[in-house]
């Protein structure tokens, strides 16, 4: 049975020869094409020594180096047509490995990006609505006009009020009040809010408007105005 093992430490040719000039410690554009022919072929020569499977591309490339050593070695011929234009293979090996070490740290960067971002897990957004209390009062009220409509409806009941009137205490509580609200707004669907204030008593006046405003909070009634300086109306939801 025959093993192919192939070298996982170069990707290519051009990859082995950047390999050997960093080891050489010298520029690319520097390179010697007799000293990299020499690494490359003791390189070759080793792969064989192992019995490692040489793929034809590395075959390739030396072949290549030893047609541009033997080009710098060998006398040139002189040529009478000074138009004509040779392409040095020196350069455009020089070109190709520049190109090839650009596309190479280009390479490592997305891989780097790659890892980063397999770190990274992403999750469709949801819709959080069913889990927020909302603790305000509705837009569309406005609690200064509240205040105003309240202010106004005391002047024009002091105005209405008896010369002589009989006052008798009783002890109101939110809660107490804020149900006897819920009542009148389960009978009645719609109530104008001066319609609440049946005793003009500092505490009444104070415990009905606290009630009102603690129903609203809790999302039991909505208070609307149709205009500006209109009645007010509380609505059961």
């Amino acid at each position: 049975m025959e093993y192919k093992i192939m070298c996982p430490e170069f990707e290519g040719p051009l990859d082995l020869l950047l390999h050997l000039i960093k080891e050489s410690n010298i520029d690319i554009c520097d390179i010697s094409i007799e000293l990299i022919t020499k690494q490359y072929l003791d390189y070759i020569n080793k792969m064989e020594e192992l019995n490692l499977n040489i793929a034809s591309e590395y075959l390739v490339m030396a072949a290549e180096l030893l047609e541009m050593k033997s080009s710098i070695l060998l006398p040139k011929k002189e040529t009478n047509n000074q138009d004509e234009y040779e392409e040095d293979p020196k350069k455009e090996l020089i070109r190709r490995l520049l190109e090839y070490e650009r596309y190479k740290s280009i390479t490592q960067a997305l891989k780097e990006c790659e890892l980063k971002r397999s770190e990274v897990y992403t999750k469709t957004p949801t819709d959080l609505d069913q889990f927020i209390v909302n603790n305000q009062l509705e837009e569309t009220f406005c609690l200064e006009d509240l205040t105003q409509a309240l202010v106004k409806m005391l002047e024009r009941k002091e105005l209405d009020k008896p010369l002589n009137t009989k006052i008798t205490k009783k002890e109101y509580s939110v809660h107490q009040r804020s149900e006897e609200i819920r009542n009148i707004l389960k009978n009645r669907k719609k109530v104008e809010f001066t319609e609440l204030f049946e005793n003009y008593s500092k505490e009444y006046l104070v415990v009905t408007f606290l009630s009102i405003l603690d129903l609203a909070k809790k999302q039991e009634l909505t208070i609307n105005q149709n205009n500006n300086f209109n009645k007010i109306y509380l609505e059961t939801k």
